[in-house]
């Protein structure tokens, strides 16, 4: 009898939400990113210094003018499917982020480039519009796939579900609300991960997550519930990783509202200032988070603190009386088990609403609902708050600002508020191509304080990212992007 193989080895992975979308060129969610990067990767990566590091070009030069970066291809790369990783390749992918049908919702991010050149087999060259200080990051956050893969089962050039990259590990199924599995690559160009599978499962509930992770039946998992932290952390059998993040947390207002209210910038104010931030954060957070500062919130490139939306009820009622909307009802949605506490955090600021007069009808449904819900066109749309968070794809106050950039709003990019302001768009878009730093900086800092001023949503707070694996696993981490870094996860000792 011939002896059994050995069942492979997995690591498991519970997180909250079911991606919505893991295409690259559509990708809306940091999460939903971090497990497509098991799959496929970008040109340059950005580490956590916020420095430029090689992944699929090894090298690049960039021209005198700011206007040209030439980029040197890694050789010898194939895609999971077995095709050649080249020039070609990486222009169909940049070809198929700017073509139109695509609709990418982050195209915006992309919007100096001018277009992309197979100089020849291992070269590449990207023609950009204007400088753009931050383009090296822009590169990395773009995901690339076999372009044979769009004619494969359950793709189509459209909508690929299933992304065939040059990563580490491979797709090897999914079953929605469930489970994503990945499987080692063998033919990988770089170093091989430890696990010959990660599962990732879907488990929406915070505390099943930790039932799961105490019960030894998952490996890690992300967001556990906030209350028990400390218990966590005096347990021996798990180690807690509480990451510092650029990710914020606020409420979007819909500021294209038909009935004329929340357009009334006293309204939006009056919000602001009707949520005692402070609170939720000691009692509902449990102080994984700090107060926004500014519309950005952490001290990114760009930050310039701003007089604080200060918990003052009664002059959330002034600002409201004033604006003849004494008394409200508001439509009011909320994840569960996308961000740390969502939904009591949302339930805790429905209350605070109610007590200057402002009723909410609070309701949450799953991710992939709720992203629709929240990127419908603004003329068809009819919520008026939602809870929602923002990260970067790399530390830089470009990759928080562009939300504000009315050419960011639904349906051309994310921007879920509606807002626009002619100013802000000019000082977004001169900073974006500003090379002196200094100058760079008092732009972002002259358009965040008419930002803040202009309150298009209710400022939450910066939230931490808790990460909990179990003891006898080694290298796990997380990233100020709000990832996890764990496809080289091992066994300790």
């Amino acid at each position: 009898e011939p002896p059994k193989a050995a069942a492979p080895t997995s690591f498991r992975i519970a997180v909250g939400i079911d991606p919505d979308n893991m295409d690259p060129a559509q990708i809306t969610t940091v999460l939903v990113t971090n497990i497509v990067k098991y799959m496929a990767e970008p040109l340059v990566k950005i580490d956590k210094e916020g420095k430029a590091q090689p992944a699929l070009a090894t090298s690049w030069e960039i021209s005198d003018d700011g206007l040209e970066y030439t980029l040197h291809l890694r050789e010898e790369v194939t895609f999971q499917d077995g095709t050649p990783f080249d020039a070609e390749a990486v222009k169909w992918n940049f070809d198929r982020l700017f073509d139109p049908n695509i609709k990418s919702r982050n195209l915006r991010n992309f919007a100096a480039i001018k277009e992309v050149e197979a100089v020849d087999a291992n070269t590449v060259k990207v023609h950009l519009k204007n400088p753009s200080a931050p383009m090296l990051g822009v590169l990395s956050t773009y995901l690339l796939v076999s372009p044979e893969s769009a004619k494969a089962e359950g793709n189509s050039y459209e909508a690929i579900s299933v992304p065939v990259g040059t990563g580490p590990y491979g797709f090897k199924e999914r079953v929605a609300g469930e489970r994503i599995v990945v499987a080692r690559n063998a033919n990988y160009w770089g170093e091989q991960p430890y696990y010959d599978e990660v599962v990732f499962q879907i488990v929406p509930e915070a505390a099943t997550r930790e039932s799961l992770l105490l019960a030894g039946q998952v490996d890690m998992i992300v967001l556990p519930p906030i209350s028990d932290v400390p218990a966590l952390q005096a347990n021996p059998d798990v180690k807690v990783l509480l990451v510092p993040t650029s990710r914020i947390l606020y409420i979007g207002i819909n500021n294209r509202d038909k009935d004329g209210v929340l357009t009334d910038v006293r309204v939006r104010q009056a919000l602001n200032y009707a949520v005692d931030k402070q609170a939720i954060i000691r009692s509902v957070l449990f102080n994984a988070g700090e107060p926004m500062e500014n519309p950005i919130g952490a001290k990114l490139y760009g930050d310039c603190s701003q007089s604080p939306y200060d918990y003052n009820p009664e002059k959330a009622k002034e600002l409201l009386s004033e604006a003849g909307h004494a008394n409200l009802e508001l439509g009011f949605i909320s994840p569960t088990g996308r961000y740390v506490q969502d939904y009591p955090a949302a339930e805790a600021i429905a209350g605070y609403l109610a007590e200057v007069g402002v009723k909410t009808s609070l309701q949450t449904m799953d991710w992939p609902s709720y992203v629709g819900a929240i990127t419908t066109p603004p003329e068809e749309s009819t919520l008026d708050l939602h809870l929602l968070g923002w990260a970067p794809g790399f530390i830089d106050a470009s990759q928080m600002a562009i939300m504000y950039d009315s050419t960011f709003q639904v349906p051309n990019g994310l921007g879920t508020s509606f807002y626009s302001n002619t100013t802000v768009d000019e000082l977004l878009s001169a900073a974006s191509q500003e090379v002196d730093p200094k100058k760079r900086q008092d732009l972002y800092c002259q358009a965040l304080k008419i930002i803040w001023e202009d309150a298009p949503v209710i400022f939450l707070w910066v939230q931490h990212n808790p990460i909990i694996h179990r003891a006898n696993i080694t290298n796990v981490d997380g990233l100020p992007t709000e990832e996890f870094d764990a496809i080289y996860a091992r066994p300790a000792g």
